[in-house]
């Protein structure tokens, strides 16, 4: 965002390591950080003789990276499993409204869902909505804890693709301990396919993690068969794809 003028000054501090009489000291380097014009942020263009003086590296959010930090930092798994269902949300910039969905107005709306208020402010009306539209799935859940004690044999699969994501992400969140860890994965390879169980994995994983309980959950996991002939089958499946 700097204006031409200062970025003029900088030219040379970039190429020559000098400005005046300042020397930049051995050891250190240039970063620079900014928006892209299409990012509507008040940036000026960069100058093509300041252009070429960087190497350029174009950061782009991902829901995988934004759900290992979220769990890590206990955002709710409301949240969570709505972008697993819709990641496309992650990031949209609406130039029309002041509020739009970013991983840093996800941790803004999460605090206002806690507070017992609505996202709007933060994500805008239009996704704000779309939330608590699946928000209130969790209403239809199956019986997450029941799966999680080994009492699920009963409990059915849900049909819709919504509450798949939902029940998946939730059964992930709430595990407790490897037993849980292990319940929940007998109950998803029985009723679901190996996508929805390696998503459960990957979510779990990172729970576990931030609870301390990797330890525990790598123990519970390596005793259970069924798990090690799904890593089996599962490093087939990628080798032959």
């Amino acid at each position: 965002m700097a204006a031409p003028s200062m970025q003029g000054v900088a030219q040379q501090l970039i190429l020559d390591r000098r400005v005046g009489n300042y020397q930049l000291p051995d050891g250190w380097f240039v970063w620079a950080a900014g928006n892209r014009k299409e990012d509507r942020a008040s940036v000026f263009d960069m100058p093509t003789a300041l252009a070429n003086r960087f190497a350029h590296l174009e950061i782009s959010p991902d829901v995988e990276s934004f759900k290992k930090y979220a769990i890590a930092h206990g955002v709710s798994e409301h949240i969570i499993a709505f972008l697993s269902f819709r990641p496309e949300l992650l990031h949209r910039i609406d130039p029309a409204q002041p509020a739009w969905p970013s991983p840093r107005s996800w941790f803004t709306a999460d605090r206002l869902l806690k507070a017992g208020l609505p996202a709007d402010s933060a994500i805008g009306a239009a996704v704000s909505t779309e939330l608590s539209a699946f928000i209130k799935l969790f209403e239809t859940l199956p019986d997450v804890e029941a799966i999680l004690e080994g009492n699920g044999k009963h409990v059915a699969c849900p049909a819709e693709l919504s509450v798949k994501y939902a029940t998946t992400v939730s059964l992930a969140l709430r595990a407790r301990s490897g037993e849980h860890a292990v319940n929940a994965f007998r109950w998803l390879t029985a009723k679901m396919s190996t996508e929805w169980t390696r998503t459960f994995i990957h979510d779990l994983r990172q729970s576990m993690q931030s609870k301390g309980l990797q330890g525990p959950l790598a123990t519970a996991l390596l005793a259970e068969p069924t798990f090690k002939a799904f890593v089996k089958d599962y490093h087939e499946l990628q080798v032959t794809a």
